[in-house]
């Protein structure tokens, strides 16, 4: 969420309305000194260990050649950017988050985002509910009943990355079209009769595959890959 879809926002006396950040084009927010920019809302992203997670982008914005700044994270330095290397993505924590892109001492662009989360013991705002899924045995099924997808973790030589991956396959339970994902990615279509499973290869840390039948409905499912899982 950007700060400027906050309704407080409009009630802020004229000062605090000059500190706040701006909106630039689409997908971006200048600070306040004019000289940094984040995104404009967070997305969901793959972490390289913690797997889908929230994130955003921030930095400098427009920078001379010899600009730079510390990228901030509630307070703490994750990050430097320069002319070179303008930007750099920021993971947010649970809850509100104020990202900064510090240019001194005294300038100091903030910018706020809320990735709460919704239902209880969810591990970040990216993961979906699935509790409603039911578990039969070495395979869960959702609550759609269109497809299932196989519990334990394999393990296989995946072509695309050239290196043994975890893996689970995905079924179609009837002949469902299901447009198939992973991580926010398209992977496949199945149509329970000349398509009827994939393989879903899965990143270390956690990861979400749905399977969506049009608008109709979208299947959900969450597996949680530990560093190592196939060497």
């Amino acid at each position: 969420m950007s700060v400027l879809s906050s309704p407080w926002l409009r009630r802020l006396p004229l000062a605090a309305l000059l500190a706040a950040p701006l909106l630039a084009s689409a997908g971006i927010q200048i600070g306040a000194s004019g000289k940094t920019f984040a995104s404009d809302a967070w997305a969901c992203a793959l972490h390289p260990t913690r797997g889908y997670a929230p994130r955003v982008e921030a930095g400098l914005y427009q920078p001379a050649p010899t600009a730079n700044a510390k990228v901030l994270l509630n307070g703490q330095r994750v990050a430097t950017v320069d002319a070179i290397t303008p930007s750099a993505p920021v993971w947010l924590a649970n809850g509100l988050n104020s990202v900064g892109v510090k240019l001194s001492k005294k300038a100091n662009d903030t910018f706020g985002f809320d990735a709460a989360l919704t239902w209880p013991n969810q591990p970040n705002a990216c993961i979906p509910d699935t509790r409603a899924n039911t578990v039969a045995g070495d395979l869960e099924t959702a609550v759609s009943g269109k497809s299932s997808a196989v519990v334990p973790l394999g393990c296989a030589f995946n072509p695309a990355t050239g290196r043994n991956q975890a893996f689970v396959n995905l079924f179609d339970n009837g002949t469902w079209l299901l447009n198939v994902s992973v991580n926010g990615v398209p992977l496949t279509q199945l149509n329970g009769t000349t398509r009827r499973s994939v393989p879903v290869y899965l990143a270390t840390g956690l990861n979400v595959i749905t399977a969506a039948n049009g608008t109709l409905s979208v299947d959900a499912y969450v597996r949680d890959v530990p560093a190592g899982q196939c060497p």
